[in-house]
């Protein structure tokens, strides 16, 4: 039997699947989910509104599904997919899950961790602008939808 191995593409097309569950709950449409060994281990899209929790980003609920499948709390030989640029809190969770690689779908210009330093790990890879138009289509909608007058 052939194991078929998916490539950034297709794992970020599955991070765009849980950004639309995020809209789809009136959420800001972030989602993100980890691979190890050519299969998702974690998933997540942001719960903020639905939690009441700051802290319940799409990386946070990815990086705790992937922990727990793994039953350890380092990520290390774990690719994270996200649609949007991590903020510096969710950076921070990346820094010391030791994820080994981060791939981005757009980058976020007024919160993303990337305007203050180098915040992950040494040897975590980064790499941005993976299905970019789809995932800031995904924002630009949602926030569109927030600014029309109500009637």
């Amino acid at each position: 039997m052939d194991i078929i191995q998916f490539d950034d593409t297709h794992w970020m097309r599955e991070a765009l699947k849980e950004a639309q569950k995020a809209a789809d709950n009136g959420e800001i449409p972030v989602g993100a989910v980890v691979v190890s060994g050519n299969r998702i281990i974690g998933r997540g899209h942001n719960l903020t509104e639905q939690l009441n929790d700051v802290t319940a980003h799409a990386e946070m609920q990815a990086i705790t599904a992937a922990a727990n499948h793994l039953g350890g709390k380092y990520l290390t030989d774990c690719t994270l997919y996200v649609t949007l640029e991590p903020c510096v809190m969710c950076a921070g969770a990346l820094f010391w899950s030791q994820v080994s690689r981060v791939v981005v779908g757009a980058t976020d210009e007024k919160r993303g961790f990337s305007l203050h330093g180098p915040l992950l790990h040494p040897k975590t890879r980064y790499q941005t602008g993976m299905l970019e138009g789809e995932a800031a289509h995904l924002l630009r909608h949602f926030f569109a939808g927030l600014r029309k007058p109500k009637k």
